[in-house]
């Protein structure tokens, strides 16, 4: 951020150990106005984005799905394999699937 904020409210049940002081606020989305704002943006930008990636990497359909774990986006990846804006923790389904 350009500003660096005093305090940070946290969706969630979890304030990691950031250097800012922070405060966890459980369904914050719900009932915190800057929190809902913020989860807005997020996702709307985060949805901009999966448009823009589907139109590189179109067989994994990520426009549809968002990037969630569908089963359609997992079928992609071991049908294609990953590429590179798969997150390596989210690929460890692959690695239990070879387990059993």
């Amino acid at each position: 951020l350009s500003v660096t904020p005093d305090y940070l409210l946290i969706d969630g049940n979890c304030s990691r150990s950031f250097t800012i002081p922070a405060k966890a606020v459980i369904k914050g989305d719900a009932l915190v106005p800057s929190i809902a704002a913020a989860s807005i943006l997020a996702k709307v930008t985060r949805d901009r984005l999966c448009t823009e990636l589907d139109k590189e990497y179109p067989q994994y359909n990520i426009a549809k799905h968002k990037g969630y774990g569908t089963k359609a986006h997992m079928d992609a990846i071991k049908l294609y394999g990953p590429c590179p804006i798969h997150r390596p923790s989210f690929l460890k389904f692959l690695n239990k699937e070879n387990e059993n």
